[in-house]
Protein backbone atom coordinates (compact mmCIF):
# COMPACT_ATOMS: atom_id res chain seq x y z
CA UNK A 1 0.00 0.00 0.00
CA UNK A 2 1.33 3.42 -0.97
CA UNK A 3 1.32 6.69 0.89
CA UNK A 4 0.63 9.99 -0.80
CA UNK A 5 1.18 13.63 0.21
CA UNK A 6 -1.58 16.05 -0.76
CA UNK A 7 -1.06 19.81 -0.95
CA UNK A 8 -3.01 22.86 -2.10
CA UNK A 9 -1.37 26.06 -3.31
CA UNK A 10 -3.59 28.50 -1.45
CA UNK A 11 -2.19 31.48 -3.37
CA UNK A 12 -3.51 29.94 -6.59
CA UNK A 13 -6.78 28.53 -5.16
CA UNK A 14 -9.89 30.41 -6.34
CA UNK A 15 -12.28 28.68 -3.94
CA UNK A 16 -14.17 26.68 -6.56
CA UNK A 17 -14.88 23.99 -3.94
CA UNK A 18 -14.91 21.02 -6.32
CA UNK A 19 -12.16 19.32 -4.29
CA UNK A 20 -14.21 19.43 -1.08
CA UNK A 21 -17.28 18.21 -2.95
CA UNK A 22 -15.44 15.31 -4.56
CA UNK A 23 -13.28 14.29 -1.61
CA UNK A 24 -14.59 15.65 1.73
CA UNK A 25 -12.38 13.26 3.73
CA UNK A 26 -9.31 15.14 2.48
CA UNK A 27 -10.42 18.71 1.66
CA UNK A 28 -12.62 21.35 3.23
CA UNK A 29 -13.22 25.02 2.56
CA UNK A 30 -12.03 27.54 5.16
CA UNK A 31 -13.52 30.87 6.26
CA UNK A 32 -11.73 32.62 3.39
CA UNK A 33 -13.44 30.28 0.93
CA UNK A 34 -10.22 28.51 0.02
CA UNK A 35 -9.38 24.82 0.09
CA UNK A 36 -7.61 23.32 3.10
CA UNK A 37 -6.10 19.84 3.18
CA UNK A 38 -7.41 18.23 6.36
CA UNK A 39 -5.67 14.90 5.68
CA UNK A 40 -2.25 15.69 4.16
CA UNK A 41 -1.11 12.05 4.01
CA UNK A 42 -3.41 9.52 2.42
CA UNK A 43 -3.31 5.86 1.51
CA UNK A 44 -4.38 4.09 -1.64
CA UNK A 45 -7.97 4.06 -0.37
CA UNK A 46 -8.32 7.83 -1.04
CA UNK A 47 -5.95 8.09 -4.01
CA UNK A 48 -8.64 7.89 -6.71
CA UNK A 49 -10.78 10.47 -4.94
CA UNK A 50 -7.87 12.92 -4.65
CA UNK A 51 -6.79 12.27 -8.25
CA UNK A 52 -10.28 13.23 -9.39
CA UNK A 53 -9.96 16.48 -7.40
CA UNK A 54 -6.51 17.13 -8.93
CA UNK A 55 -7.92 16.57 -12.43
CA UNK A 56 -11.04 18.69 -11.76
CA UNK A 57 -9.40 21.74 -10.17
CA UNK A 58 -9.85 24.63 -12.64
CA UNK A 59 -6.57 26.30 -11.60
CA UNK A 60 -4.50 23.14 -11.01
CA UNK A 61 -3.54 24.11 -7.45
CA UNK A 62 -3.74 20.59 -5.96
CA UNK A 63 -0.79 18.22 -6.01
CA UNK A 64 -0.44 14.62 -4.93
CA UNK A 65 2.94 12.92 -4.74
CA UNK A 66 3.90 9.46 -3.61
CA UNK A 67 6.00 9.44 -0.43
CA UNK A 68 6.38 5.68 0.10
Amino acid sequence: MGKWKVTVDRDTCIGDGICASLCPDVFEMDDEGKSVVIKPEIGDDLKDCVQEAVDSCPVSCITMEQIE
